[in-house]
């Protein structure tokens, strides 16, 4: 049985220039991501995988204006951990051996079945799935892309709420006010404005996901409730 759950908390990026394959892909196996987001070459690849950091890169090899292991060395800078997999024709067997060095993880000769590929990504829970933290409740943290998750759905938090909670992850004793303004501002500010931060991040997440240590600070709940 394929691990849907698993699959439903990744966020996949395709680059590929066939429009035809893509579009296949996305039909065959699309549905069973978070999401799925198509590129058409290596620029436009890198430019999404900035924006979103997907879990899963999958690409083509030869496109226009920057090839898919052009691309693969320059993700591998921005996150050594990334998952790439290559689709490839046959008549670029040789290229192959680059995306070894690059740190490649997998590669599909084409025409290849989409369940296989499909199949290869679910087999990947245990390593994948051990960027998950348990935040609180049905709350988890992707340690690798920094996405929060809340039965397998995300929730879109600014880099500030996303910095706050990564603070509130590393610490079992309470964060000071003291600690939150040194960390997340530049500038002084009051602890009136913590505390509108503190009450926007629980409107997007949940009012029982800290507690308030009065006069001090806040730390997460214990998720035995």
């Amino acid at each position: 049985m394929m691990k849907s759950r698993f699959l439903k908390s990744l966020k996949v990026l395709l680059v590929e220039d066939e429009e035809k394959l893509a579009l296949l892909l996305k039909r065959a196996i699309g549905e069973s991501f978070y999401s799925f987001l198509v590129a058409k070459d290596g620029v436009e690849g890198l430019e999404i995988y900035k924006k979103i950091s997907p879990d899963i890169v999958i690409t083509d090899i030869m496109m226009p204006n920057k090839t898919g292991l052009e691309m693969a060395k320059e993700i591998k800078k921005l996150d050594p951990k990334s998952n790439i997999i290559i689709l490839s024709a046959y008549s670029e067997v040789d290229k192959l051996l680059g995306a070894i060095d690059v740190g490649v993880m997998k590669y599909f000769i084409k025409p290849f079945d989409p369940d296989e590929v499909l199949e290869y990504i679910a087999s990947l829970e245990e390593s994948i799935g051990e960027q998950f933290i348990e935040v609180y409740g049905e709350f988890r943290f992707n340690k690798t892309t920094k996405g929060l998750y809340k039965n397998n759905r995300y929730v879109p938090l600014s880099k500030k709420e996303v910095a706050f909670l990564e603070m509130l992850l590393k610490e079992y004793e309470t964060i000071t006010y003291k600690q939150i303004k040194k960390e997340l501002w530049d500038e002084d500010v009051s602890d009136e404005r913590v505390r509108t931060f503190i009450k926007r991040f629980r409107e997007k997440t949940s009012k029982d996901i800290l507690q308030n240590i009065k006069g001090r600070g806040y730390r997460l709940s214990p998720n035995d409730g």
